[in-house]
């Protein structure tokens, strides 16, 4: 008996024990946060007073265990405020997807659902990265169904400065999607590179997509932001596309996607551009008949002053020099004359003398 603890140390280790749980409550607590979404609401409120975390704007439930669907993020960046959206500010060279940034509607797994109105009475169908795949209609448009988005063709340009290893370059874009997003391996389907351009292809469909797997359109959108320097990733710092432990700096990066179905956009946008061009053929040749007019109106202008000089100077009397002219003129015909005839007709030579007296008479 004399081996066994009291009662003093046992209530000791107990108090030791609910002070370390307590610590680590409190040490919970202070690290709510979500390492995977920046934009996430996190506060202990979970059961046991877990950290539960919550996608702003939809106060949806997030695991941040792994990425946030594309749809939950886009509507906290439209429903942040302006100080908050500072974190995730496009940079300078970003294409906006189709019609920009807008607060779409989400489904209860934070999908897009097929039809989006942004609040108004204006609708349109969305694929599943959220791109807008029809044209524009009213509030009575139907969309049959969310339509997938299997194939997605990411394009980066980096700077002249840049050195990049092909080889080097797709082991590394495999793992980065791999590891950072979670993405199967056999979605990232191929990486081109032709200095300056980057391409990475992530392929898809319904039947390569399990319940639980990562989608490739949240995969790129979380790679989009990290290239630009805009991560939502907590602990992510810094920009550019990750070779051999350097970032390569990127100038300008466009997403293309390609739907299992094509769009359905109808003629108005092909019309819209026809017209355009007809107009500014229809302009130019406006613009080449005035320049003809006006340089023929010129011309025939110039002939007509000259012929109006012209008989003005016919009508009006000559002046003292045009008299001296004409004078002149026409004396010297008149020697000319004379000199031709005088010595044939006047000094013609007789053979009496008298006749002489009589021609110089």
């Amino acid at each position: 008996m004399a081996g066994l603890p009291g009662p003093a140390p046992r209530l000791a280790r107990l108090a030791l024990l609910a002070l370390a749980a307590l610590a680590l409550g409190v040490a919970a607590q202070d690290n709510c946060t979500c390492a995977t979404n920046k934009l996430a609401v996190c506060r202990p409120e979970g059961p046991g007073g877990r950290c539960q975390c919550r996608a702003y704007g939809s106060d949806a439930v997030v695991d941040c265990s792994r990425l946030t669907p594309k749809c939950l993020l886009l509507k906290a960046r439209a429903r942040a405020p302006q100080k908050g959206r500072t974190l995730v500010r496009p940079g300078p060279s970003a294409i906006v997807d189709n019609d920009g940034l807008y607060d779409p509607e989400c489904d209860r797994e934070g999908r897009f659902k097929a039809r989006q109105c942004n609040g108004t009475a204006q609708c349109w169908c969305v694929n599943s990265v959220g791109v807008r795949r029809t044209d524009k209609g009213g509030a009575e448009l139907r969309c049959a169904e969310l339509v997938r988005t299997e194939r997605i063709l990411i394009e980066l340009r980096h700077g002249p400065a840049a050195r990049v290893n092909l080889s080097y370059l797709d082991a590394e874009l495999r793992h980065l999607f791999r590891r950072r997003y979670g993405l199967g391996a056999g979605a990232v389907r191929a990486v081109h590179y032709e200095e300056p351009v980057i391409q990475i292809e992530l392929h898809q469909n319904a039947s390569q997509k399990a319940p639980g797997d990562v989608d490739i359109a949240d995969a790129a959108y979380y790679f989009e932001r990290d290239v630009k320097g805009e991560s939502l990733f907590l602990s992510h710092r810094g920009q550019g596309v990750p070779v051999r432990g350097d970032p390569v700096p990127v100038e300008r990066t466009l997403i293309y996607y390609l739907d299992e179905k094509p769009p359905e956009f109808s003629m108005t946008r092909l019309s819209a551009g026809l017209t355009a061009v007809i107009v500014v053929v229809v302009v130019a040749l406006v613009a080449g008949a005035v320049v003809l007019v006006i340089t023929s109106r010129r011309k025939s202008g110039k002939y007509r002053k000259v012929e109006i000089k012209e008989l003005g100077e016919m009508r009006n009397p000559p002046s003292s020099s045009g008299r001296f002219v004409v004078t002149f003129q026409r004396s010297r015909a008149f020697l000319l004359m004379g000199a031709r005839v005088l010595p044939t007709e006047t000094w013609k030579p007789s053979s009496s003398c008298g006749g002489g007296a009589r021609g110089a008479g």
